[in-house]
């Protein structure tokens, strides 16, 4: 499928879909274009002697916005990496941390490499080499610039550059900190690994509470039998298809890889695909479900909801008119292009923007920073206090319940669940749940109570570019 030649590039979306906000706003232009471009962009090109020769690698860091420090934002390993993805992406992570108040500015980074060719060992010596690189020149950095996994990369990258950040800083007592996403052992936090596609279902969640949202998406009830098909089974589709097949009662029709895709209108169980895609490496042979080679087809197929969670620009101005999704939340980065953009808003598709869908990852990675700064484990200080306090009424209620002239007694299973203190990663779940539900709220705020807004794209824009532009206000610009 061949996208038309004046398709806008991923650059270019989200400078339009920029340009549609501020259009809105009343800011100055000087303060609009600061705003907008990206403060710099470091290119490195370095060699690794690997296989007996040397192998040069290019890799790019860019920092879009210091109204906040640190700047934040992952690291991809892929062929595609550029500077122009590499820009847009540090964008909208200004934006994106702005709408659900992380305390941090803008980056992105990524390395011009595919990980499946190296071994393990050749990808460490590789991670290492570009993380010295950006160290050096504080770019990577616990107060400065914390860099988090991204497509290509995962917790076990971000360990060895922790680790090669703490050689080189050996005094620094933050020096876990200089990066998110690491394992529970490594100083990460619990739930930072699924924390984008929970982030999803949170997004989905919040927004089925509201009747005025499900309506305009022409759709009713709950999440509960809703037909969803997901582009792309890595990380972050596949959580989010777990959490809404296992939890939500959603109905997993169709799942899209790289070899094609799997559709059935019965469900497909999530984690016996995600299971032989671990052991075949593609969904090709799958049983129980139709294959079809031209995966990028099934977007096209009827669903409640679509979610998008690979590649940017997957849904482009040469599909977008034959989308049947009443509702497509992006859990990749850009999967939907402007031009398709202006061509769904006119169908009516409601478009759930991926710089709040997709906030999950840096959320908790918010969180895990916090707790590498503070040296202590959520929940360690107050959580058997929390235990004590609920065992003193539990044990009021039980003197209740002994009283056979009330026939009154607990239910089944209260006591446990009750007693229960929250310790990390619950308190991480609720966290991150309340983030999802308090950006939500501030988009659809503007969404209906503007005239001129009609989308939850645009006002997620509005959103975040006013934070961003008071945070630069208060620095006296």
């Amino acid at each position: 499928m061949n996208a038309p030649i004046k398709e806008p590039s991923f650059r270019e979306s989200v400078d339009l879909m920029f340009n549609r906000a501020v259009s809105l706003m009343d800011l100055p232009p000087g303060l609009e274009e600061k705003i907008r471009v990206c403060n710099a962009t470091y290119t490195v090109r370095f060699g690794v002697r690997l296989r007996g020769q040397i192998h040069t690698f290019t890799g790019y860091r860019s920092v879009h916005s210091e109204h906040m420090e640190p700047v934040k934002g992952g690291i991809r390993y892929a062929m595609g990496v550029n500077q122009d993805e590499v820009e847009a992406l540090a964008a909208l992570m200004t934006y994106k941390c702005s709408l659900v108040e992380a305390p941090f500015g803008g980056s992105k980074g990524g390395l011009r490499i595919d990980p499946r060719e190296w071994d393990d060992h050749e990808l460490e010596l590789i991670t290492r080499r570009f993380a010295y690189e950006l160290a050096k020149r504080d770019l990577i950095h616990p107060s400065q610039n914390v860099p988090a996994p991204d497509m290509g990369t995962g917790e076990r990258e971000m360990a060895w550059i922790a680790d090669q950040y703490r050689r080189m800083n050996t005094t620094d007592i933050n020096s876990r900190a200089c990066v998110t996403g690491k394992p529970v052992n490594a100083g990460g936090i619990q739930g930072r690994t699924e924390a984008t596609g929970r982030g999803v279902q949170y997004a989905l969640q919040e927004f089925f509470r509201h009747p005025e949202d499900i309506k305009a998406a022409k759709l009713s009830g709950t999440l509960d039998g809703k037909r969803v098909i997901v582009q792309g089974l890595g990380n972050v589709g596949y959580h989010a298809a777990k959490f809404l097949q296992e939890e939500d009662g959603c109905v997993i029709t169709g799942i899209i890889e790289r070899d094609g895709a799997l559709f059935n209108e019965k469900g497909l169980d999530v984690e016996a695909v995600r299971n032989w895609i671990m052991k075949h490496g593609g969904v090709t042979g799958f049983p129980d479900a139709a294959h079809q080679a031209e995966g990028a087809a099934v977007l096209e197929q009827d669903c409640d909801i679509l979610i998008p969670a690979a590649l940017e620009g997957v849904i482009n101005m040469g599909n977008a008119d034959r989308i049947k999704a009443p509702l497509i939340i992006e859990a990749a980065n850009g999967p939907v292009t402007a031009g398709a953009d202006d061509v769904l808003r006119e169908k009516g598709t409601v478009i759930i923007p991926d710089m709040y869908a997709n906030a999950g990852g840096v959320t908790v990675s918010y969180f895990e920073w916090v707790k590498n700064l503070s040296h202590i484990r959520f929940g360690r200080m107050g959580r058997r206090q929390e235990e004590a306090r609920h065992q003193l009424i539990v044990d009021e209620l039980e003197q209740l319940s002994a009283d056979k002239e009330l026939g009154w007694t607990l239910t089944p299973g209260f006591k446990q669940k009750y007693l229960r203190g929250a310790g990390e990663l619950e308190l991480v779940r609720s966290g991150l749940d309340d983030t999802m539900r308090t950006a939500y709220q501030s988009m659809r705020e503007v969404w209906h109570e503007r005239d001129d807004v009609t989308d939850l794209r645009t006002a997620a824009y509005l959103v975040a570019i006013e934070k961003v532009a008071a945070s630069y206000r208060a620095l006296g610009l």
